[in-house]
């Protein structure tokens, strides 16, 4: 792993742990409420995007029939990536807010530190490697898993 790989992983868990100490402003701070914000958009659901990173990028996206646009499938998965991102991290965020309501000791700030301790340790999980693609004979449809409508 280089250098510039562990500072991109660790991205997420810094805007966290930032945003765990913006909550030190004062409560009408715009910068507090940006920064747990940003954190809650996009934080934990990046290290979980992470996390799975190289499976995604193992299947790359088909362009259309007519291809118009070369950067098709670059764009797409930069797409389909930050979007899972956000998604996930509303995600987490709910599921949190949930648990923690659930078991009565519902906070904003325990949101904020489960989360921030749950994308930390999602930053130090290994990366999940992408299975080999099924192969088939040229011209031979593809196989289908049993059950499976595709």
């Amino acid at each position: 792993m280089t250098p510039q790989d562990l500072v991109i992983r660790m991205l997420p868990p810094f805007g966290g742990w930032l945003a765990l100490a913006a909550l030190a402003l004062p409560g009408g701070s715009p910068l507090r409420g940006a920064a747990v914000a940003a954190f809650l958009a996009v934080g934990p659901g990046a290290a979980l995007v992470g996390v799975c990173g190289p499976a995604l990028r193992s299947r790359r996206a088909r362009g259309p029939v007519e291809h118009r646009d070369d950067h098709f499938t670059r764009d797409s998965d930069r797409l389909e990536r930050v979007m899972l991102a956000v998604l996930l991290s509303l995600c987490a965020a709910m599921l949190v807010a949930t648990v923690l309501i659930a078991a009565r000791a519902f906070s904003g700030d325990r949101v904020l530190l489960t989360l921030t301790l749950l994308t930390t340790l999602a930053a130090f999980c290994p990366r999940l490697r992408a299975s080999p693609m099924p192969s088939t004979a040229p011209g031979a449809a593809p196989r289908t898993r049993k059950g499976s409508a595709l």
